[in-house]
């Protein structure tokens, strides 16, 4: 589709200076009408002022809209994931991989209900966003036109992307000129900081960095003593009081940035191909990755949660290089959803400066027998004789290796 055949374009607009301008950037590249699409997914900012801007740059009202996605967030997209207990190479929770999906999937549902011919993103051309945004367009409406500025535009610089928006009566913040220090990412999971001050690897992050924990010294010198209710994999509870999923993580949030919880400082695989440092901060997540694996102790059977861990990583990887909609990542999920189904009960966790101690775990479908484990002789379906010939039987193989290096004299 050439530029002229854009009629109407839906835009993932934060109402930051980058996205705004991208819409003034489309109306005059494209000469289309532009409808921007705002995502609650729990980032912590007031949405009303990106309805002011887009309204301000020229967006019919009737074209503005912003939707509150928190409870699907987490519901459908967080939850999921943590029944996997997701991590991308072996650290990294997800935070922002998990959320651009939704984010596809509601552009292209308005685009759809408007009679869009197209979508755009502000994710740039060296990063993953992009990809994840765009393998979703392309699952969910495989004809969709997808226009991606950074790729496109012929900006040099930060100082021409601010020249641009000073042509076009676009506000800039303060803090937005020059070169940015960083850029921040944030939803109710977390909160991911990137580039400038963080590029050299070797340096700590600067304390002014982190927005969702406090200092881990600086947390209470009392720890705090919490439980957490499961049921069929996802929490459900705090404290015994029931909480939707939005509700409960932001509670998760609240613990965990009063105890110093949840910071990380990772150099990750893009998948685009290079080395990136980030910083992260996830404090409820973290807190309920060790809920989950607590309670799947008791619940799950060894096979299974073998399998289980043995999945994982492929999993994880998925959902970071955006597969969120490919069939094998609904395959795994499946699996996974499948391991829940008994994945009930409480756990209780002690938060300290910046630590999660599992220190409690019960549940009904519990299969930990303290008869059988027990050191004390007792009425146990279990006899030590028997422990001899399953080692046997088990070292076969290795005493066959063991005779052939011994014939050999090796």
């Amino acid at each position: 589709m050439s530029k002229g055949d854009v009629k109407k374009v839906v835009l993932a607009y934060s109402g930051g200076l980058d996205t705004s301008i991208i819409l003034k950037w489309l109306q005059i590249t494209y000469g289309c009408e532009v409808v921007t699409f705002t995502a609650d997914l729990g980032q912590g900012e007031e949405l009303e002022p990106a309805r002011k801007k887009a309204l301000m740059l020229g967006i019919k009202p009737e074209n503005v809209f912003i939707e509150d996605l928190r409870e699907e967030f987490v519901r459908d997209y967080v939850f999921p994931m943590f029944r996997a207990n997701a991590v991308y190479e072996g650290q990294y929770l997800l935070g922002t991989s998990i959320a651009r999906p939704l984010i596809a999937k509601k552009q292209i549902e308005l685009a759809e209900k408007v009679g869009a011919d197209a979508v755009s993103h502000g994710a740039t051309g060296k990063g993953n966003d992009q990809v994840r945004f765009e393998l979703g367009y392309y699952a969910l409406k495989p004809d969709i036109t997808i226009i991606a500025p950074w790729r496109e535009w012929d900006f040099p610089s930060r100082e021409k992307l601010i020249e641009f928006a000073e042509q076009h009566q676009i506000p800039i913040a303060k803090d937005k000129r020059g070169e940015a220090p960083f850029s921040v990412d944030a939803n109710l999971l977390h909160a991911s900081s990137e580039g400038k001050v963080l590029e050299d690897p070797s340096q700590e992050v600067p304390d002014y960095v982190y927005s969702r924990t406090i200092d881990p010294e600086k947390a209470p010198d009392t720890p705090t003593i919490i439980t957490v209710d499961f049921e069929r994999g996802d929490a459900t509870a705090i404290d015994g009081k029931k909480l939707s999923p939005a509700a409960l993580l932001t509670k998760l949030n609240e613990l965990g940035r009063a105890n110093g919880i949840g910071r990380l400082d990772l150099v990750e695989n893009r998948f685009v191909g290079m080395k990136s440092r980030g910083m992260y901060e996830t404090p409820g997540g973290t807190i309920l990755l060790q809920a989950h694996r607590g309670i799947e102790q008791i619940t799950l059977d060894r096979g299974a949660g073998h399998l289980k861990d043995e999945l994982m990583p492929r999993y994880a990887e998925l959902i970071y290089n955006g597969f969120w909609f490919s069939p094998e990542r609904e395959m795994l999920q499946a699996a996974i959803d499948h391991s829940q189904q008994l994945v009930s009960g409480r756990v209780t966790l002690k938060l300290y400066k910046g630590n999660v101690i599992l220190i409690g775990r019960e549940s009904p479908n519990s299969l930990y027998d303290q008869d059988l484990v027990t050191f004390e002789e007792g009425a146990v379906a279990y006899d030590h004789r028997d422990a001899a010939g399953f080692i046997k039987l088990n070292a076969l193989r290795l005493r066959t290796l063991g005779q052939r290096k011994k014939s050999l004299g090796k």
